[in-house]
């Protein structure tokens, strides 16, 4: 069990159990009472943090808690008294914990990469492969890059020698498939990114077919963005030198520096990406947004209640009123089904 978990999940696993169990060594609580933890024990440790810390903080200290119990077998009493907790602990968050909205990724983003990295060298063209696919796909940036060099893990990272589906839909569109052996949801099962050719200059099946023949020396059990070097050898693609690299095109052109959970709608801030908005705005139905980005249609719901203030960021002249109100429609009937 301990193996499927990343490390930074391990780290804030681990920062929630020392929390915890100094919250019961001052209170004097013996080991004993500790696991199985009754819940107003439980609620009481949450409640004490409460205008200290943020809610995804204490959220991942009780899934550390909650882990720890699941790995020893004990069972676990976090139930509507804890959820109550946890909900008045969100109302008290303090002002400096909280982050202000980092702008999305936009379609304009998109394209001042295609007009300024070099695609002509071998890293500037896996860093427009990578920013293509998780831009169009919904993508994590974990499912795609690793975080360092030496972190490199083929049992969670995709590599070059990952099934890879080349197909073309009846009406003669094409589309990728790629097999990767771990995501956030479903751990080491793995899953299925599909990658759908899209009517712009940043469709993600050319940027791929171009990644792997620009870097077509990188072994096959090597991950799979690595890219070609100046020394005849190859590297990975890291999420640093990735976000750093269309951060200084982005700084250039004039646009706003983003962080790599920008390409997707993500996080409890509610970062919100236009990849999800661009293919609504394009007329794909709410489901298909969602399966694209493999969100579970209630948290895709969470992501988007509020699409009246997304919306106006992407409305251009182009748009007509009534295509505006057809995807407000498609947004409610969306919203109706998964109440």
């Amino acid at each position: 069990m301990l193996a499927s978990i990343e490390t930074k999940t391990h780290k804030n696993y681990g920062a929630g159990l020392l929390r915890f169990h100094q919250y019961c060594d001052e209170r004097k609580i013996p080991e004993t009472h500790r696991m199985p933890a009754p819940e107003f024990l439980l609620a009481s440790f949450i409640s004490s943090w409460a205008g200290k810390v943020t809610t995804s903080t204490a959220q991942n200290w009780l899934a550390g808690i909650h882990f720890w119990h699941t790995l020893h077998g004990a069972q676990w009493n976090g139930h509507s008294t804890l959820k109550s907790a946890t909900s008045g602990l969100a109302k008290l968050v303090p002002a400096s914990s909280k982050r202000p909205r980092r702008p999305p990724v936009t379609l304009e983003h998109m394209h001042a990469l295609l007009r300024n990295l070099d695609l002509m060298n071998t890293f500037d063209v896996s860093v427009f492969a990578v920013a293509t696919v998780a831009f169009w796909s919904c993508c994590r940036l974990g499912e795609l890059v690793i975080d360092s060099v030496n972190s490199f893990n083929p049992s969670w990272h995709v590599t070059r020698s990952a099934p890879l589906h080349c197909c073309t839909t009846s009406t003669s569109i094409p589309f990728i498939i790629l097999s990767i052996p771990w995501s956030k949801t479903t751990h080491g099962d793995g899953d299925n990114i599909t990658i759908s050719h899209i009517d712009d200059p940043s469709s993600p099946v050319a940027t791929i077919n171009h990644h792997l023949a620009a870097n077509m020396s990188v072994p096959e059990n090597a991950p799979f963005f690595a890219f070609e070097t100046a020394s005849g050898g190859w590297s990975p693609m890291c999420r640093s030198w990735l976000v750093n690299r269309c951060n200084e095109i982005w700084t250039i052109t004039g646009l706003p520096t983003l962080s790599g959970h920008c390409f997707r709608i993500g996080g409890a801030d509610l970062h919100q990406t236009n990849s999800a908005t661009e293919l609504l705005l394009r007329g794909t139905p709410p489901d298909i947004v969602a399966m694209q980005g493999r969100w579970k249609s209630r948290a895709f719901l969470d992501y988007w209640r509020k699409i009246d203030s997304i919306l106006p960021m992407f409305i251009s002249s182009s748009l007509s009123d009534s295509h505006l109100a057809l995807i407000q429609s498609s947004m409610d009937t969306f919203s109706c089904r998964y109440k």
